[in-house]
């Protein structure tokens, strides 16, 4: 990969902060975009702005097959049977919610029971807590080890024939653990149980099969994979789709509407109400576009080499903590001893360097880790070797000069 090539794609990398070269490592959040997505959004909107679906004029015509030639592109790149089980939504929150309310809210009741682990965003733990709340549903976690691993004789463990929901996130946002949903969606079958991935932070950095994977549910998040923020999917398997209620209604979603009822129109567009956001889907396509062109197998070595360069360095650093297990996917999680994360982010963000600090919405989890809240810095396959240095140098600039403070 020729990294120095690749980010001349990037626009918003070509510039200084706080008179530094700008190092972002804030991808977990949201990635740049490349010239190539933003050039095709804007495309959308100078050439054929239009509504889709409705017209049978040029511009809607156009439009059309433009929304719809970005959800088979989606549909190729992870590999699901069919369009149909392709959802658009406004992002993984939103999937989720449809997930939970569309489809658990009708089918759980007193005493069944959802199971997730501790270290999940709080998109996928909120809907749970509501809809276990609403039916008198359990929810239920599996033990976490205490590298942030999943052990899978412990997940079997936790799984019970009154188990009827496993949900779980693929990649962690704070910890980068790489969790085998393959095998936890093997057992939640055994069980009868339905298996639903969150794949916010595994879909941007490695190829994803969904029918290997063998989920029923998988979801993820347009900006954080080149693509725009407001657009994400909802992949399901079509019998499962078919048999959810819209959590939405009105307009596109219809088949006939009379005085008093209306019918529903088929899949996908029966979970798709209201005008979608068609240039965030075209956006999303041109980014499927972009990585394809690199290769997920590319980008998910070079980011492994970044992630243990990064875990390397930082591990040398007295008096610097790090959350997670050793083998990870493109972040690392970190405390400065004495020194609160928001000030660290201060200081790296003078030096031109933003990362994340906070609880990362993941509360439960940082009270696994028995602190409030960690520094992260997140990479993607823009992101270079010096730059990586540049977050060691920064971090122990930060330390010795808290240090001499206290």
């Amino acid at each position: 990969m020729d990294i120095q090539t690749i980010r001349k794609d990037f626009p918003i990398l070509n510039q200084q902060v706080n008179g530094h070269q700008l190092v972002y490592l804030d991808n977990a959040a949201t990635s740049q975009k490349p010239t190539s997505v933003i050039q095709t959004m804007v495309d959308y909107y100078e050439r054929y702005n239009s509504n889709v679906h409705r017209g049978v004029h040029t511009l809607g015509t156009l439009a059309t097959d433009r929304y719809e030639e970005a959800r088979e592109k989606i549909r190729r790149f992870i590999h699901a049977k069919s369009d149909k089980e392709i959802i658009y939504t406004t992002g993984t929150t939103q999937s989720l919610n449809l997930i939970a309310y569309g489809y658990g809210l009708a089918r759980l009741g007193k005493g069944d029971e959802i199971v997730i682990s501790p270290m999940e965003h709080h998109a996928n733990l909120i809907p749970w807590q509501q809809v276990a709340q609403k039916t008198g549903a359990v929810l239920r976690y599996f033990p976490m080890e205490e590298d942030g691993t999943l052990a899978l004789e412990k997940v079997r463990e936790t799984i019970s024939n009154k188990t009827k929901i496993v949900s779980v996130t693929e990649v962690s946002n704070v910890l980068g653990t790489v969790n085998p949903v393959k095998e936890i969606a093997k057992i939640a079958h055994e069980c009868g149980a339905i298996m639903v991935v969150d794949g916010a932070q595994s879909t941007p950095h490695m190829a994803v099969d969904v029918q290997a994977l063998d989920a029923d549910f998988f979801v993820f998040s347009g900006h954080k994979m080149l693509g725009p923020t407001g657009i994400g999917i909802l992949y399901g398997k079509q019998e499962l789709l078919e048999a959810m209620e819209p959590i939405e209604t009105g307009g596109e979603m219809i088949d006939e509407v009379g005085f008093q009822s209306a019918t529903w129109a088929e899949l996908p567009w029966k979970l798709e109400a209201g005008t979608p956001h068609i240039a965030g889907a075209i956006g999303l396509g041109a980014a499927i576009d972009y990585l394809q062109q690199i290769g997920m197998d590319q980008i998910q070595s070079y980011e492994e080499s970044l992630t243990n360069t990064a875990y390397e360095l930082l591990s040398q650093i007295d008096g610097v903590t790090l959350y997670g297990p050793g083998k990870r996917s493109g972040l690392v999680s970190f405390n400065i001893n004495g020194v609160h994360p928001h000030d660290v982010s201060t200081a790296l963000d003078s030096e031109g360097i933003a990362v994340r600090a906070g609880h990362h919405c993941a509360q439960p989890l940082m009270s696994c880790l028995k602190c409030e809240s960690t520094v992260r810095a997140s990479f993607y396959f823009y992101n270079s070797e010096d730059e990586i240095e540049a977050l060691a140098k920064g971090i122990k600039e930060t330390k010795e000069f808290f240090g001499h403070v206290v």
